[in-house]
């Protein structure tokens, strides 16, 4: 298959500066015609459950299951769950969307829960209970879709910036029921986000909605920013065992300087364990661009076997 101009992710290995970096380049075409068009939509090929949970505040709130259309009590396979939590702002719903009709390729589950955070709902943060609600999930929807057979030994965790941010959390966390987990564009420092969201649009409201959500300022109470900063919790990711992809880019305008977020959570996971399953894919996207079914989450997902090889993908879909 041919990769469209243009379109090429680069994996590298830093050094300690950006300026060493050595880097192999790895061409990885986008879908296939027939395959696109499936997983843009225009082939229906998943279903959507909508459960609720009780977070960990006592709050009621929504979660969106998403599983191949033809699954159901009698025909009902073990599958793989995957734990997606939703970016900033993003709601679980739309999150959900972004998942296209890689479950029915794939043949897994993918679970959307809308999260709750100290405060907030849409800008949970990192906070400590939505992360043990999100290892709470593959209970909370056996619970609620009890007809539906989870492979407990293959659950993994995706996320897309904020999303990322709480998918290393939860490798952080509660690594052992995690067989894989991925972070797109993750902010690794709340502190140094809180500064830079003066530089984004509304950036002053952002920072007043996370002043409330934390409790405070990083100045006034730095250990509770820390609690929400995956590089405050390096030594737990390096020696969780949890095979880990980190993407990010150079391009990044949302998490700025990512070279000193995710670039830096990597850079030192790799020195604290040389012997980490950690991987990371540099490239020159839009803030999360590649997070959906018709870039680059696909070769994600099958890089933990949760997608047919490429060459294959085709032959897999219906028609």
């Amino acid at each position: 298959m041919r990769a469209r101009a243009g379109l090429v992710i680069w994996i590298a290995v830093l050094t300690a500066a950006p300026s060493a970096t050595a880097a192999r380049r790895f061409d990885y075409p986008l879908l296939p015609p027939r395959a696109s068009r499936a997983e843009l939509g225009e082939v229906d090929l998943v279903r959507r459950w909508t459960i609720d949970y009780v977070a960990h505040d006592g709050l009621v709130r929504r979660a969106y299951v998403v599983l191949p259309r033809w699954y159901g009590p009698k025909h009902d396979p073990p599958l793989p769950l995957v734990i997606s939590p939703h970016g900033r702002g993003v709601p679980a719903s739309a999150n959900a969307r972004l998942w296209g009709n890689l479950p029915a390729v794939g043949r897994f589950a993918v679970v959307n829960p809308e999260g709750q955070g100290r405060r907030l709902a849409l800008y949970s943060w990192g906070a400590p209970g939505e992360i043990s609600d999100l290892a709470r999930m593959p209970r909370i929807v056996a619970r609620r879709l009890p007809w539906l057979r989870i492979d407990r030994s293959r659950i993994y965790a995706f996320g897309s910036s904020m999303g990322g941010q709480e998918t290393l959390l939860l490798v952080a966390r509660r690594p052992r029921f995690l067989a894989g987990a991925a972070a797109f564009d993750s902010p690794t420092n709340l502190s140094a986000r809180y500064l830079s969201f003066r530089s984004l649009r509304f950036g002053l409201a952002i920072q007043e909605l996370a002043r409330l959500e934390v409790g405070g300022t990083p100045w006034s109470d730095p250990a509770a920013w820390a609690r929400r900063s995956p590089i405050d919790h390096v030594r737990e990711i390096a020696r969780s065992g949890v095979p880990l992809q980190i993407w990010w880019s150079w391009k990044d305008t949302v998490v700025a300087d990512q070279a000193a977020e995710s670039g830096l959570l990597y850079r030192t996971v790799e020195r604290l364990d040389p012997r980490a399953p950690v991987e990371q894919f540099v490239g020159y996207w839009r803030h999360s661009a590649e997070f959906k079914a018709t870039r680059r989450l696909p070769y994600a997902l099958a890089l933990f076997g949760l997608m047919p090889p490429f060459r294959a993908l085709e032959r897999s879909l219906p028609g």
